[in-house]
């Protein structure tokens, strides 16, 4: 046997094995369907960066019109089969995988070809309305999430594993923080990892349920955080041996997880939301009145968007701080919108306000963007807003106009409501709905 044979093919055999990690790496291409489903295709390195950066990828128009209860194309959706678009990824929004430093991940963009949108693409609606708040009124929408999940681990029931909450401790529990401390140290860092912030994390008052409170940034910034940031918490679960839901009711005797979103308006990197000192009643300045008076006009459609599953409706309760009826407050839980002064903020003005309707299953570029819609609205007719709850809404329900109470309603209000349609954009909007109707007869999905 030669020798210098065997030595050069077990040489040549380390040799692609140490370099093994780097021809292996992927980039996963992120995209958020229209039922709001995280979807992703990977790519390898050399490829992504030889081809993939400029030309994108091929998809199937149908991936938009794809349902949570199945990967058919919705019928009435529009699409189908037929036609193809590039998801293109956006490379502002490039990051390594934080539990997987062999892949880096990156948010996708829609499009006919480059350069082009396509004019169903969930980011392009957001950035489109977005541009219609700067161009009309110089202004920008911030958003900030607070992100409620349920913590499950396995354990054995009747001889069998099944999975059952982390602990049943109660709200802000130090216990359930300190037992649950090693899986959110982890989220965290990961989180610092991908430059998002973090402003602060709690036990919540579910069983197995904790919360998540993201920085506010721009609206298109604040939506991928929130994909990132659902992502890290599945992955560092799973890491853990556990199982997190951003199921918004997981358990029917339970209360439900949203993902309230916290929104404020700027100009020139000025939180214009707040009145001037002394200015207001309510302490918002004109503008900020106007834009949540219309979310608030706006917000049955709107909620076809933020709660996109017959589940969602199980947690929009009375007594439940999700928001059943159509009214606001200044610090009032119970209403589906209210102002917010957190501490810092001069007494008497408020710095932003917060739909707590708003789940861990909607899309959040469409969620976004309809509540943009909805505030563009009441900025463009000067709506008013009606005087603030001052107490638990379902005290005075006889009085009040009741939030949809399922999914069929809201998708019935999105269809009277030719305002949302038309900024969306129709044939986006006609999408979403067929997709929502494929949901209806799935009960508490």
């Amino acid at each position: 046997m030669d020798l210098s044979v065997v030595k050069k093919e077990v040489d040549e055999a380390v040799l692609v094995d140490a370099h093994a990690p780097n021809d292996a790496k992927l980039v996963r291409i992120i995209w958020v369907d229209g039922s709001g489903q995280h979807r992703c295709r990977a790519v390898p390195f050399k490829r992504f960066n030889d081809v993939t950066k400029r030309n994108g990828i091929g998809l199937p128009f149908a991936v938009m019109a794809a349902s949570s209860c199945n990967d058919c194309p919705a019928a009435g959706s529009n699409l189908s089969s037929v036609g193809e678009m590039s998801l293109m990824p956006d490379l502002s929004t490039k990051r390594t995988v934080p539990w997987n430093k062999q892949e880096e991940m990156v948010m996708g963009d829609m499009q006919l070809r480059p350069g082009e949108a396509w004019e169903y693409c969930p980011r392009e609606a957001l950035r489109r309305v977005s541009r219609i708040l700067k161009d009309e009124f110089n202004l920008v929408m911030k958003a900030g999430f607070e992100i409620e999940f349920l913590l499950l681990k396995k354990a054995v029931r009747d001889g069998k594993e099944d999975w059952v909450p982390f602990d049943s401790t109660p709200y802000c529990s130090a216990i359930s923080y300190d037992a649950a401390s090693p899986f959110l140290h982890e989220v965290v860092a990961s989180l610092n990892s991908l430059n998002i912030t973090v402003e602060q994390l709690h036990a919540e008052a579910g069983k197995g349920q904790f919360e998540v409170v993201l920085g506010y940034t721009a609206c298109l910034n604040a939506a991928d955080n929130l994909i990132y940031t659902q992502e890290v918490i599945k992955a560092t679960a799973r890491k853990h041996g556990l199982l997190a839901t951003f199921l918004p009711k997981y358990a029917m005797d339970d209360v439900g997880s949203g993902s309230h979103v916290h929104v404020s308006l700027w100009q020139n990197d000025k939180n214009v939301f707040m009145a001037a000192e002394g200015s207001s009643q309510h302490g918002m300045s004109a503008v900020g009145e106007e834009f949540m008076a219309g979310v608030l006009h706006h917000i049955p459609a709107i909620l076809a968007f933020i709660c996109p599953i017959p589940n969602s409706y199980a947690r929009l309760q009375p007594n439940t701080w999700s928001g059943a009826y159509q009214c606001w407050g200044k610090d009032n839980r119970e209403a589906p919108i209210r102002t917010a002064c957190p501490p810092g903020i001069r007494a008497g003005s408020v710095s932003n306000f917060e739909i707590k309707s708003f789940d861990g299953c909607a899309n959040p570029y469409l969620g976004l963007a309809a509540i943009l819609s909805g505030g563009l609205d009441g900025l463009r007719h000067h709506l008013q807003l009606p005087e603030p709850i001052a107490f638990n809404p379902y005290e005075n329900a006889s009085k009040l106009k009741r939030l949809p109470q399922s999914l069929a309603e809201s998708v019935e209000a999105l269809e009277k409501n030719n305002t949302l349609t038309e900024l969306i954009g129709e044939k986006l909007v006609v999408a979403i709905k067929a997709v929502r109707k494929v949901c209806m007869p799935f009960g508490n999905l």
